[in-house]
Formats: C-alpha cells, structure tokens, sequence
C-alpha cells in the first residue's frame, strides 16, 4: 500500500497504459518508468518483499506523477523520450548506460529504422541519422514494437532496384522500394508518418488518414482509399499488451544476484555417428527465451562424435564474438554431464572475461527419471540459487536440444537427398 505522505497526481491511480514520474522532496524527477497499468506497476513498489536498490528510491519517493498512453507502444516511446530530457538520478544508477539501446533512422535516399546498442552510438556518430530515439531500457520492447507498428505504417528494409519483390511485399509490409513502385517523395510520407509516431502524434496521424481515405474515395481513387483505411484500422487498434508484459511482470527478490536470471546460454551437441555435427546456443533472460539470440554452429575441426571436443570447438568460436557484440553470458549450461562441463570450463577459464562467467551441467539423476545439477565447486556457492530456479534451467536445456536436433536433421537431410537421374545418361 502506498504511503499516505506521498502525494499521488489527482489522488488516483488509473488501470491504464501510461508513464509514471517519481519525485523527490525538492520536486525533481528521480526516476520514470513505464506500465501497460498505471495501477498496479506504481504499488508493486510498496508491496511485498523488495531488493536494496528498490527500497533506497521509495524511500526517497515523496509525490508520484504520470501520463497516461493510448498504448502501451506510446508509453514506451515516451518513457524513453523523458529519459534523455530529465536523466533521472536512478534511471542512470539502474542501468549503465552501455546496457541500453537507441533506435535510429537512417538519412539515406529510402530511410529505415533499425536499433543501436549505446556502445555504437555517441554524439558524433549520432549527427549521420535522420532522427535518435532512446535511449531504451528494453530492446526487446523496441523490436515488438516495430514489427506492430509496421501493419500500420509500412517502410522498406529491402535495397532498391532489384529484380524481384522481397518477401516483405508480399505481406504488405514494404511497399516497394525493392521493386520500384514507390517514388522517393511518396517513401518521405511514409518515414515522416512514422517519425510522427515515435513523436506521440498517433492521434494526429489518424485524423490526417481519415481524412485522406474520404478524399481518395470521392475522387474514386479505391485502391489508395483501400491502403489508408487497412493503416487507419491497424492504427485504431493497436494491440500491443505483450510489448511491456515481460517489463511488468514481478521478478524474483534474488533476480539481481541469480545468473539463471541474467542471460542464460544453454548449449548441446547433436551427431549421429559423427556425421553433420551441429551445436546450438540459445539465450534466455528473466527466464524467458531471447530467439532473436539463438545461434547455430555446424562443426568445422571435430569430425568423430566427440562431445568434449565439440564443446571446446563450439565456445572458441563463440566467444571469438565477443568483439563483434555478443553480450557476455551469466550462466552458461551444458546438456551434460561432468565430462561436458569440464570441457566447457576449460574454454571459459582461460578467457579474458570482466566476471566469473558459472559454467553448469544438467543430466540424468541415478534412477535415470530426475534432472541433476552438475555444479563445479568453485561454483558449488550457487547451489541454491541455482536450484530454486531448476524449472527455468530444464527448459534452456530442452530448448537447446530441440534446436540443435532440428539444425541437425535439415543438414542431414540434405546430405541424404538423392540427385535425380539425366534420363539422357546410362
């Protein structure tokens, strides 16, 4: 329950998307976050148990604003946008500023929008874009957000000129800047439009394409009548709850200090015989899988169904990555046993890592029906931490068998196929 002392904006919270402000006892704005509800996001603060960090910004929390969003779209760009105006004090302790993303519009003859980690944009690099938005806690947000914004307003990700249309277009998506159909100036409208979006003006936007749909329908024009009112329905109802749903979930107490919690890589070798050997690496956070992460490795220098030397191939190759933007896991679990995990571990101890990066295993108990941790004992502290979250650890393990086994079966599959036959040879 919320303190009596700290004064709430009209005495009330609303069950609506929106974002929230909180205030100091000068007034200043320490930290602003975002909500599909209003409601119930604000007095999860003062309810339950609560880490330090949480309980050191209610403590200073005297009044609490907010603005409420049609959607929880808009109040994701909004929070952002409040973020870079006012830098609030525990906004930045929360999260270093390496850890978060910007999205950008390219100032190029058909613009696109795409995102950047923090570490690739600064302010001179920043002046080549046609617009900065950020900076954002979640990039995961920002991707679902795009990809519902664009039924509503369609851009091109295609390069021009080519000889047929990209996939995108077939699904309304791109509206063909790969094919020529649409002219520089009418592709402007569209990024402008888009702009116009990420600036709150969603409202605005949906008079102007009202409008627009009853003028092209007069003139008969019932093709481009029939696109405005397909943006003005996507536009009217945006259904983006999911968006914010993973920010706005409770987290566990320990979720700052369990590494099953942070990005967890799950990894796993398939081969049959020794044959089209793959591996694959999936990546979860909070529990939850990260798909846009997963990688695939087909092994190049390990050609005998060893799993050990697989794993030592695989992590060499992965961790190559690590200056080209791969985040530096927190966990990492081997489907295995000790063997698996030792070799992983032989890899992992000799880099050059800023943390202590827990290397773990899961296998079949003794009675070959319970999963078993395999812990080393230099991470043996982690036990329970690690066990309390076991129900997380056995889907990254079931997760990266079933990709590894999928990635595995269509190379097989290739290399089975049998050529057809030139009726014209003997």
């Amino acid at each position: 329950m919320i303190p009596k002392e700290i004064k709430i904006q009209d005495n009330i919270l609303p069950d609506n998307p929106g974002v929230y402000l909180m205030k100091n006892k000068d007034g200043e704005i320490i930290y602003v976050g975002k909500a599909t509800s209003l409601k119930n996001r604000v007095n999860s603060y003062f309810n339950g148990r609560r880490d330090s960090k949480t309980l050191k910004l209610v403590a200073d929390i005297k009044a609490i604003d907010y603005i409420e969003q049609p959607t929880a779209i808009e109040a994701l760009f909004l929070e952002a946008n409040l973020i870079k105006k006012y830098k609030p004090f525990y906004n930045i302790r929360e999260k270093d500023d390496k850890s978060y993303s910007y999205l950008v519009i390219t100032n190029e003859d058909f613009p696109r929008p795409y995102i950047l980690r923090a570490t690739d944009l600064d302010d001179q690099s920043a002046k080549k874009y046609k617009a900065v938005y950020g900076p954002f806690t979640s990039s995961g947000a920002v991707k679902n957000s795009l990809k519902i914004i664009r039924r509503a307003i369609p851009w091109s990700t295609c390069a021009p000129n080519q000889k047929r249309a990209c996939f995108d277009y077939s699904l309304k998506k791109c509206p063909g800047v790969c094919i020529g159909a649409i002219s520089k100036s009418d592709y402007a409208k569209i990024i402008r439009d888009l702009m116009a979006f990420f600036d709150g003006r969603r409202p605005e936007l949906i008079k102007r394409y009202r409008r627009e749909m009853k003028t092209a329908a007069k003139n008969q024009q019932f093709e481009k009548a029939a696109k405005l009112r397909n943006r003005l329905f996507s536009l009217e109802h945006i259904q983006d709850i999911a968006v914010l749903a993973k920010d706005d979930r409770k987290l566990p107490d320990d979720y700052h200090q369990n590494p099953v919690l942070g990005r967890v890589e799950g990894y796993d070798i398939s081969n049959i015989s020794g044959t089209s050997g793959t591996a694959s690496m999936v990546v979860f956070r909070r529990g939850a899988p990260e798909k846009a992460k997963y990688r695939k490795f087909r092994l190049r220098t390990v050609i005998s169904p060893d799993d050990y030397e697989s794993l030592r191939e695989v992590l060499r190759r992965r961790f190559k990555h690590k200056e080209t933007g791969w985040e530096w896991p927190d966990l990492i679990l081997i489907d295995g046993g000790k063997g698996q995990v030792s070799a992983a571990l032989d890899i992992v101890s000799k880099l050059d890592s800023p943390k202590s990066i827990p290397v773990i295993g899961i296998a079949k108990g003794p009675t070959r029906k319970k999963q078993e941790l395999i812990i080393p004992p230099v991470f043996e502290g982690l036990r329970k931490q690690l066990e309390k979250h076991l129900d997380i650890l056995v889907q990254v393990q079931d997760e990266s068998h079933r990709f590894a086994i999928t990635y595995h079966r269509k190379l097989r599959s290739k290399s089975l196929r049998v050529p057809k036959k030139n009726p014209h040879t003997k």
